[in-house]
């Protein structure tokens, strides 16, 4: 399906996190000290039906080497039969009248967030209309189908080679429209309208839905010439091409000799081909076939920065399935995909229980035995209460476990999310309810998932009384550091750390690697992390050589020469999470710096790709560059913060400080409560020569963000600036607290003291700044100053 995301920014999520590049060059000038200035990065035309015929197979020399799922037929009759049925093989069509007319015919209306949709089929053609703003109404034709059941999306053609997945969606069970971001009501000009680019087939949803797809965008025209082997998810999207195999074997297939076109992937080839499609992901890199490394094309998107997962693993947002799974502690005993999920219908193998019962009933020496009555304490339709099966027809099984589903394994370790208001789709995190998690951090548990009418103190109070001390295990400890990592209110690097050297998952390894980017400046965080660039797992050490960014920025020394090392690193996500952390100094004709451009190339169709352009032209001094490529990000994705600010630096830096102020005085009209914009915003001020209005813009950023210890500082120098010494102080005290160990904040207390009279403080201040820093010039200069 069409990934219906609901943020403006990001390829599946924003690959240079908290970036700090250059800012505003501004000094407010406060007699001793100076206004440090850091950056605090958070992170249509009318269309008509002009995309013409979809190319469903091209003729080109890239598909020479494919033969269409039709030609596994004859010799493989099973498993086709298995396919043609199945989500994979109907990932996306044509529209079929036979398949699709129902839902159009007879004609009809329906009113969603705010607008009415209009349904018809005629000359066998399905059609919808929409509310247009720049006239009464706008009739599309809809061409093409995606997915099969719960729900279906249908896709109309726009200009330039492009195809839009519409809002709204047909439920076939129920034989309802509904839209699929429910009373959000997104308006044209949204990058997330089915109109933007956020809903863009070409980019967002064809490679998944498709085999062996090639974009072909034009980043002069903006535009696609998007081409693919086969409709749908057919079999040489997961085997690859075959057409050398069918030849041989009408040339050799009788003689029994080996077929030397085939090559048997290994177990981790297979999960990584459907990982490619059932994770998200940012893509480094088009034309992923069976058998490459997933790491080397994508950046996986997992537990740390983002919002898309809680702390213990589960999902929170459309995360798909490979990246939860990954981090269970089932991927961790070797189990695949395909020991579950028949790799040709992609059902499960067996139906409830009896699927995790291949392993946990004591037939697997690597897996728990488990009796389901038991260990879940509920009643388990198909087994008595010794936790032996009472039902041996599996099909009377499948048909009626449901109905009594509190003891089955999934409800409880697969807990369910509803997509798109009608996709309900289990986690494949594996995870424990608990219950203490969701009093302490507002994690979600399986219990209450259930019990919607209890609390969790309730579902706590069971969880003890029937497990005990097996509550307290190693990951319910990992979830409460991490979850308090994510807040960033306190200083957990030293609990991360502590978790790092114990954690034997590479998956959580790189969680926590990625967490201490926070702290990556300090030496302890700092040296974990080089340590983390030479991890056996590629996934370490990709976020470990994101992580070390603002080490690098800050020059943390032997920063920048271990992540140097990372630019010949075996594995493509390694060498750009390197190239990203070194963009001011990487070489472009390396092979590092190659990928990092190529990486940038595939993306250029999104306002995130732009942004990162962006980015990486400003780092390189290439103003004209930069100011080109964020200016198109904004032109894009008006609602983007990010790139609002980031195009304020540029701006800036151009000698246009009117134009950079008009971009943040927008962000924050935007995003009122975000604190970064505000604090921009308050530089931006004072590079216009507006001090109280930059004081007044750093007020609201510490009202809203009150752990920003950088906005205290610059507060306090302002307030100090604008002769309020007292206020000064106060401010500088809650940036000391906020950070206690950067040693300008007593610096420029001692200052403002020193400048009141107050020499016995000020000296205290400006000692303890020399601690924190030993041999701090100005300091030093101050406490001569006042004992001579």
């Amino acid at each position: 399906m069409a990934q219906p995301a609901h943020e403006s920014l990001s390829l599946k999520h924003r690959l240079i996190r908290n970036r700090t590049f250059r800012w505003i060059a501004l000094v407010l000038t406060t007699g001793a000290a100076g206004l440090g200035l850091r950056p605090n990065v958070s992170g249509q035309t009318q269309p008509a039906n002009a995309g013409g015929p979809f190319p469903r197979h091209a003729s080109t020399n890239s598909f020479s080497q494919y033969a269409g799922s039709d030609s596994c037929r004859k010799c493989h009759q099973e498993q086709y039969k298995l396919w043609e049925g199945s989500h994979h093989c109907l990932a996306e069509r044509a529209v079929k009248a036979g398949l699709d007319r129902s839902a159009f015919s007879p004609s009809s209306s329906f009113g969603t967030a705010g607008q009415t949709t209009g349904l018809s089929w005629s000359n066998g053609q399905a059609w919808v209309t929409f509310p247009h703003p720049k006239a009464k109404t706008e009739t599309y034709a809809v061409e093409r189908v995606i997915g099969v059941e719960p729900l279906r999306q249908f896709l109309v053609a726009f200009p330039g080679g492009r195809y839009q997945a519409l809002e709204t969606a047909y439920d076939p069970q129920s034989n309802q429209w509904f839209d699929v971001f429910g009373a959000e009501n997104r308006q044209p000009g949204e990058w997330g309208h089915w109109t933007g680019r956020g809903m863009n087939w070409n980019y967002m949803c064809a490679a998944c839905h498709n085999t062996a797809l090639r974009r072909n965008y034009d980043p002069e025209a903006d535009t696609y010439r998007t081409t693919m082997a086969e409709a749908g998810v057919g079999c040489e999207a997961c085997h690859g091409p075959m057409a050398a195999h069918n030849q041989w074997q009408k040339q050799h297939g009788t003689l029994g000799r080996k077929d030397p076109t085939i090559t048997s992937l290994t177990k981790r080839q297979v999960m990584d081909n459907c990982g490619y499609c059932h994770a998200r992901r940012t893509e480094l890199a088009g034309g992923f076939i069976p058998g490459d490394d997933f790491l080397d094309r994508c950046e996986l998107e997992i537990v740390g920065h983002t919002p898309h997962f809680y702390a213990d693993g589960q999902v929170r947002d459309e995360d798909y399935e490979y990246a939860a799974f990954l981090g269970s502690r089932m991927a961790g005993r070797g189990v695949t995909c395909a020991d579950c999920h028949d790799s040709h219908s992609g059902k499960t193998r067996l139906p409830g229980n009896w699927l995790c019962l291949r392993c946990h009933a004591g037939g697997n020496t690597n897996a728990p035995v488990i009796n389901p009555v038991a260990h879940s304490h509920h009643k388990v339709f198909g087994f008595n209460t010794n936790g032996q099966p009472s039902v041996v027809d599996l099909t009377r099984y499948a048909g009626e476990h449901k109905a009594e589903g509190g003891g089955e394994c999934i409800n409880c370790h697969m807990p369910q999310t509803v997509y798109m208001q009608r996709h309900s789709r289990h986690d494949h995190g594996m995870t424990i309810p608990d219950p203490l998690l969701t009093v302490q951090f507002a994690i979600p548990n399986a219990c209450n998932r259930c019990h919607q009418d209890k609390d969790a103190a309730w579902a706590l109070r069971y969880c003890k009384q029937w497990y005990g001390a097996k509550m307290e295990r190693p990951s319910r400890q990992r979830a409460q550091v991490l979850a308090a990592a994510q807040r960033a209110d306190t200083d957990c690097s030293g609990a991360v750390l502590t978790l790092l050297r114990r954690e034997d998952s590479g998956y959580w390894r790189a969680v926590e690697a990625g967490l201490l980017e926070a702290w990556a400046t300090q030496p302890t965080a700092s040296a974990a992390l080089e340590v983390c660039l030479h991890d056996t797992n590629t996934l370490v050490r990709t976020a470990a050589a994101a992580a070390l960014s603002p080490a690098v920025l800050a020059g943390v020394p032997g920063a920048a020469t271990s992540l140097a090392g990372c630019l010949a690193d075996p594995c493509r996500s390694v060498r750009v999470a390197a190239a990203s952390s070194l963009l001011a100094t990487v070489d472009p004709a390396s092979r590092a710096g190659k990928d990092f451009q190529e990486f940038l190339d595939n993306n250029a169709d999104e306002p995130s790709g732009q942004l990162q352009a962006g980015i990486y032209a400003f780092a390189r001094d290439n103003l004209s560059g930069a100011l080109d490529h964020l200016q198109k990000a904004v032109t894009w994705d008006p609602y983007s913060i990010p790139s609002r600010q980031e195009l304020a630096v540029a701006l800036s830096a151009a000698g246009r400080p009117r134009d950079a102020l008009a971009q943040l005085q927008q962000a924050c009209r935007l995003a009122p409560g975000d604190a970064s914009s505000h604090y921009q915003l308050a530089l931006a001020l004072n590079e216009a020569g507006e001090l109280k209005g930059a004081a007044a813009e750093l007020a609201r950023a510490v009202g809203i963000d009150p752990l920003n210890a950088r906005a205290w500082y610059n507060l306090g120098l302002a307030q100090s600036a604008l002769e309020e010494p007292a206020q000064a102080l106060e401010s500088l005290q809650r940036a000391e607290a906020a950070d206690p160990r950067d040693a300008d904040i007593p610096y420029a207390r001692a200052t403002v003291l020193a400048r009141l009279g107050r020499k016995e403080e000020s000296a205290k201040a400006a000692r303890k700044a020399l601690q924190l820093r030993p041999g701090y010039p100005e300091a030093q200069a101050l406490l001569q100053a006042l004992d001579p």
